[in-house]
């Protein structure tokens, strides 16, 4: 399947989108929307870090284990995701960069790396539906990141 794409311009730097981002318990506040019945083990931040959640779309939920795979402060996140027992792996990238006028661009690309034939048969529904979560996403990240600054 196609991944998913979606961005957002915030006043924050790089560094402090990236410090925002690397403790994985920050994603609650952002993504209770539709990510719910957090745990969390490993590191509280950085490579290692890991959440179990329910995942809540399209009528319905299912079991995900995000981990932080790779770290490249203060530009670039990547969490591997596991659902569907085993058979929804994906990666979710975060890639923050400077804007010219100050601020950063963060961008989160969802990519399937295999996929269940319900999903590859209702591809242009469930890119939408994840498109439309995170969406709401960026925005709420952008919330909790001006929060941070009061």
């Amino acid at each position: 399947m196609k991944s998913v794409t979606v961005s957002i311009d915030v006043p924050q730097t790089p560094e402090q989108v990236y410090d925002f981002l690397d403790v994985m318990a920050h994603h609650e506040r952002f993504t209770d929307h539709y990510l719910t019945d957090w745990s969390f083990s490993g590191p509280g931040r950085g490579i290692g870090s890991c959440a179990t959640v329910t995942a809540a779309l399209g009528g319905t939920k299912t079991d995900v284990t995000v981990e932080v795979v790779e770290a490249d402060a203060p530009r670039r996140i990547v969490e591997r995701n596991v659902s569907a027992a085993g058979r929804r792996p994906a990666h979710g990238t975060y890639t923050i960069e400077p804007l010219q006028t100050g601020g950063s661009h963060v961008s989160f690309t969802y990519a399937w790396a295999r996929a269940p034939l319900a999903d590859r048969l209702l591809a242009p529904v469930v890119r939408t539906t994840m498109r439309r979560a995170n969406r709401t996403v960026m925005q709420r990240m952008a919330t909790e990141l001006a929060r941070r600054e009061q």
